[in-house]
């Protein structure tokens, strides 16, 4: 593969014109195909073969009028101390808001809460409230629908009332922050400072972007027919553009390193495609195969995240390989800075790798680790351990308007709700009666509320509503206990049990559970069975593929121990930070909340697959300077040396981008899942791959590369190291390359 990624690389840097061309081809057609598409569908929350999921699919076809394809939201009113909101002057201030909803853009009804039939009002008449509807879906909230709403709150407000609302509009256009540019900054910053020249700098972080772009024009292209939401491109924006960044910085950096070892510009660039790409190759693969196992968990929003990200990645592979050789070209001698340039002016290359003899700071940071291996492993172990520890405790969920900020008007009317109706009115269970021919529905219903009439951590039943051809009968079930709490999952539990089973056989109606917290506790089961296959799935293809890159039993063994320490010590801090609400301030968490149900197997793939990033770029110099004969420290010394200072820059790149958006993003989900992978990064990069692997390696040694004889010999050479490539640049001699050298010195500058 070497070979072949050489003879690539020194093509597209020959006809690097037509290669830059056929990339903006290709951008401008996604591009189109982009703007021609339909609108992006909304996220949704599907679990196949669950019950919460069959209860919603009999909803969605016995209630189609009920279906949440057009949004909703509440206004929640509450009367003075010492007033009742049913006075006269309440309920006109109450109707003059919600004459003003009746007349706004989008609104189809306004549910009147003083209905003698069907009243919302709280027991204690302080609080009561009105459901408005939409007739279009949360993606088209714009200002002017929150701005009318918050207008119309305004004339109850004025009149003495305390009034709050829920709902897309309430909360307003979505704003994902400006999580990309200050990742960008960063990265411009980090790359300045590793590369010393501007345009060096610029190169990584021009061809991520338009991998970037052309991944998410690609999801926006396909939205509508594959239903990709927002949510799946935003992921695959952040990795994209930290993956992005970082193989064309291994790229750029390999380049330059060649042209200072004395080869002609293309073949540095062939060399560095040969070389660094062949990482590049892998260490995508892995990020692949992490991302795409998701679809195993069964869950489609999960599956299409993963897939949309796992393309963005091939994109940034085969731009690494392809483009950014094209760009080397095109930017000629700038590739270094002009202090650089001077030291040669006739090819603007400097003279060597190193002045004066002196190591850098990954030789001198391998040579202290090597000093004292076992102190160094211990020690950093400990201190993964102590930042897990709080996984013990971690409490799964789903975030609801409960964990939104104080300030902000859904958390408030949330508050008002809770406690004018109890805890357990923002997240009722919804029972399904599915009774069929035969069954008297409304007679089922009537007892389902006489046998929960009493029953612990139930306050009240409502009415039961049936469908047009009487078969089938909602059921709202409201808890004493608030939606997140263990004693409402409890209570889900025991009604799908025995109750269920005793209800069918006395009235042969099916009883299916549903709502918030129903789903809440199938989601959490879902994600507990997967993980187990998932890790056995995702570890164990990539423990294969990394015995093919490093020909080795131990060095993959260690690389995959390595990982799992990152994603309990990451996991540990995101459960200190949102769930204890430890440094929560710093990143704007301003409540504290379970732990969404998908983190921890979400961190284990994306983790796992920006892991072995490292393992790979780092690793693959360490096994090249083995295959070269040097002895077991000195290969540690050298790795560190060559590729040390490119790998701190690439961690420091990818922290970067996934804690902009941890900082800006107003999503919790997008919170979450950027700080636990910066952390992750953080960790793997700094801890496991700088200090644990030289550790390891100097305490094993050369054992580190063994391998079976007769696995070695069943096994095919890829070759990351650049052996065989080694091979057929003797056999083609020199000739080519001094002609090559002698045509770039009179055209290229």
């Amino acid at each position: 593969m070497a070979t072949f990624l050489y003879k690539l690389g020194r093509l597209c840097f020959r006809r690097r014109w037509w290669v830059g061309l056929a990339w903006l081809a290709a951008l401008v057609a996604i591009g189109f195909g982009a703007a021609t598409a339909g609108d992006p569908p909304e996220d949704t929350f599907e679990l196949p073969g669950t019950e919460g999921q069959q209860a919603m699919d009999i909803l969605n076809e016995e209630f189609p009028q009920a279906s949440m394809e057009n949004m909703e939201g509440r206004i929640v009113f509450r009367a003075p101390d010492g007033q009742e909101i049913t006075a006269s002057l309440n309920q006109s201030a109450v109707e003059d808001t919600l004459d003003a909803m009746r007349d706004a853009e989008h609104v189809t009804n306004v549910s009147d809460p003083f209905d003698e039939n069907n009243p919302t009002v709280s027991p204690d008449a302080s609080t009561t409230y009105a459901t408005v509807e939409y007739d279009v879906k949360d993606s088209a909230v714009d200002e002017a629908m929150h701005e009318e709403l918050m207008d119309a709150m305004e004339l109850a407000r004025d009149q003495g009332l305390t009034v709050e609302a829920s709902g897309s509009v309430a909360m307003g256009p979505m704003e994902m922050g400006g999580g990309e540019m200050i990742g960008v900054l960063v990265a411009a910053i980090v790359l300045f400072i590793t590369f010393g020249a501007l345009v060096a700098a610029g190169l990584p972080l021009l061809t991520a972007l338009i991998g970037v772009a052309a991944g998410s024009l690609g999801i926006a292209a396909l939205s509508a027919t594959l239903g990709l939401s927002e949510m799946t491109g935003i992921l695959a924006t952040m990795i994209g553009l930290a993956v992005g960044i970082d193989y064309a910085l291994f790229i750029v950096s390999r380049y330059r390193a060649e042209l200072m070892a004395g080869h002609s510009r293309e073949e540095a660039a062939g060399r560095a495609a040969g070389t660094a790409g062949s990482a590049v190759v892998f260490a995508g693969l892995t990020v692949v195969i992490a991302l795409s196992g998701l679809a195993i968990v069964n869950i489609p929003l999960l599956t299409k995240m993963g897939l949309a990200a796992a393309a963005t990645v091939v994109i940034a592979v085969l731009i690494a390989l392809t483009l950014v050789p094209a760009a080397l070209g095109m930017v000629g001698k700038l590739v270094f800075g002009r202090r650089q340039r001077r030291q040669n002016p006739e090819t603007g290359v400097p003279s060597a790798l190193q002045k004066n003899g002196k190591e850098n700071m990954g030789s001198r940071w391998a040579r202290a680790v090597l000093r004292r291996p076992g102190v160094v492993l211990v020690t950093a172990i400990l201190g993964m351990g102590v930042l897990a520890v709080p996984v013990a405790s971690m409490e799964l969920g789903l975030p609801d308007d409960g964990v939104q900020p104080e300030d902000t008007t859904q958390r408030k009317a949330y508050d008002m709700l809770s406690e004018g109706f109890g805890a357990g009115f923002n997240g009722p269970l919804v029972v399904v009666l599915d009774g069929g021919d035969g069954v008297d529905i409304q007679a089922a219903g009537q007892e389902l509320a006489e046998r929960l009439e009493g029953y612990e951590d139930v306050v009240a039943t409502g009415p039961a509503i049936p469908n047009e051809t009487g078969t089938v009968a909602t059921v709202s079930v409201f808890p004493e206990s608030g939606p997140s709490s263990q004693e409402t999952t409890d209570l889900v539990a025991d009604l799908r049990g025995d109750f269920a089973d005793d209800f069918e056989e006395a009235t042969g109606a099916h009883m299916l559970i549903s709502g918030q917290t129903a789903i809440q506790s199938d989601f959490s089961k879902v994600m507990t069975e997967a993980l187990v296959p998932y890790l056995i799935l995702v570890v164990g293809l990539a423990f294969v593929l990394l015995i093919l890159v490093f020909r080795s039993i131990l060095v993959p063994l260690k690389a995959a121990l390595g990982f799992l320490l990152s994603v309990l010590a990451a996991l540990g801090v995101v459960v200190a930070v949102f769930q204890w609400g430890w440094a929560a301030s710093l990143i704007g968490v301003e409540e504290t909340s379970p732990i969404m149900s998908m983190m921890p197997i979400f961190m284990v793939g994306v983790i796992f697959g920006l892991a072995m990033d490292y393992e790979v770029f780092l690793v693959t110099r360490i096994r090249e300077a083995h295959v070269h004969g040097e002895d077991a420290h000195q290969t540690v010394v050298t790795g560190f040396n060559l590729n040390a200072r490119v790998v701190t820059a690439a961690a420091i790149i990818m922290i970067s981008v996934f804690g902009a958006f941890a900082a800006v993003s107003g999503e919790a989900m997008v919170k979450m899942m950027g700080l636990g992978m910066a952390v992750a990064v953080l960790l793997d990069a700094f801890v496991v791959r700088m200090t644990i692997v030289p550790a390891v390696l100097g305490l094993i040694g050369e054992r580190a590369w063994w391998l079976p004889k007769w696995l070695d010999r069943i096994l095919p050479n890829v070759d990351v190291e650049g052996e065989s490539l080694e091979k057929y640049l003797q056999q083609q001699g020199k000739g080519r390359d001094a002609v090559t050298r002698e045509r770039e010195t009179a055209s290229v500058g």
